[in-house]
């Protein structure tokens, strides 16, 4: 059984608005579904999204995709964790991933859920050449992880590691629950951690292993408009690239946007500006228009798709 929880309870402050972090749109869907989206991609069968702030509107937009569990008061990572309740007792792998983690491919997740078959637990990494404040991770002479270490609490010598944790992990969903179990919040903020469990891992004897993701882009979060709008440019970038290698013309890729469960025939030609959306499909030898919107609809093979808002319908 493959599971996954998704921590989706935050307001995002850094965004200036009403609307749930986890709902803002990359390539015209809300992040927390891109999220669901790609878990289902690689066999997800149980997700779990942790909302708190506005979870009705979280609930709303992803009805019928995913399971919920509300996380009121917000006592930290490892506490949203524990509110995936309906977890407990599954046999199988469990993948938690944070709700802003939208750009996160299927092909990586996918890994994650196979480092489990030589691993307990993986921690998701990147090396950066600027790692910054961000925590390091700390593997012993066989690769294993020993720990994860906040940047404030990092020794000179840590300080000089490169790769961080990118807060996604994967996790035998037996072994996460019973660590739970001795999860405490004996810290400054009395929160509960999600970085803690590498430790009580391996007091119980069980083995930490790292996914290293090769491109630092594809595990960025999104805290605030511009790493949203940046978060969005690379996501384009990698979506217009397997197009073009796939026959499709643009005549300029830079401003065309696709979403990435878009489908698109052969000899098919796209002007500036226009955006394909949700589970569009455009059939052969079609021609789209700058200033065209399409999302959810099919366009028929041979069609001139004139400037519009094309929603939930076929185009012909």
């Amino acid at each position: 059984m493959k599971n996954a929880i998704i921590l989706a309870a935050g307001k995002g402050t850094r965004m200036h608005s009403d609307l749930p972090k986890v709902l803002h749109k990359i390539a015209g869907m809300p992040m927390a579904e891109l999220i669901v989206r790609n878990l289902k991609e690689c066999g997800a069968e149980r997700i779990v999204a942790v909302v708190g702030y506005r979870h009705e509107l979280v609930e709303k937009a992803l009805d019928g995709l995913c399971e919920f569990a509300v996380q009121e008061p917000q006592l930290g990572t490892g506490h949203a964790v524990m509110c995936a309740e309906q977890l407990k007792g599954e046999k199988g792998k469990t993948l938690v991933v944070n709700g802003d983690a939208a750009t996160i491919s299927s092909a990586t997740l996918t890994a994650l859920y196979d480092s489990l078959n030589d691993a307990d637990m993986a921690v998701l990494t990147v090396s950066l050449k600027d790692a910054a404040a961000y925590g390091r991770v700390i593997r012993d002479k066989d690769g294993n992880v020993v720990k994860i270490v906040e940047f404030k609490d990092c020794s000179e010598e840590e300080k000089n590691v490169h790769e961080i944790n990118t807060g996604i992990y994967a996790f035998d969903n037996e072994k996460l629950f019973e660590a739970l179990k001795e999860l405490n919040n004996n810290n400054a903020q009395k929160e509960y951690y999600i970085t803690d469990l590498v430790e009580i891992f391996r007091r119980k004897g069980w083995k930490a292993a790292a996914v290293m993701a090769e491109d630092e882009n594809e595990v960025q979060g999104v805290n605030d408009c511009l790493e949203l709008a940046r978060s969005e440019k690379w996501l384009r970038k990698q979506i217009n690239a397997k197009w073009l290698k796939a026959g499709v013309q643009m005549v300029n890729p830079a401003n065309t946007c696709i979403g990435p469960f878009v489908k698109i025939g052969h000899d098919v030609l796209i002007y500036p500006g226009a955006c394909i959306y949700g589970n569009s499909a455009i059939g052969d030898n079609v021609t789209v228009y700058p200033g065209v919107f399409l999302n959810n609809a099919r366009v028929e093979n041979g069609t001139e798709v004139r400037p519009g808002f094309y929603e939930n319908c076929v185009v012909q």
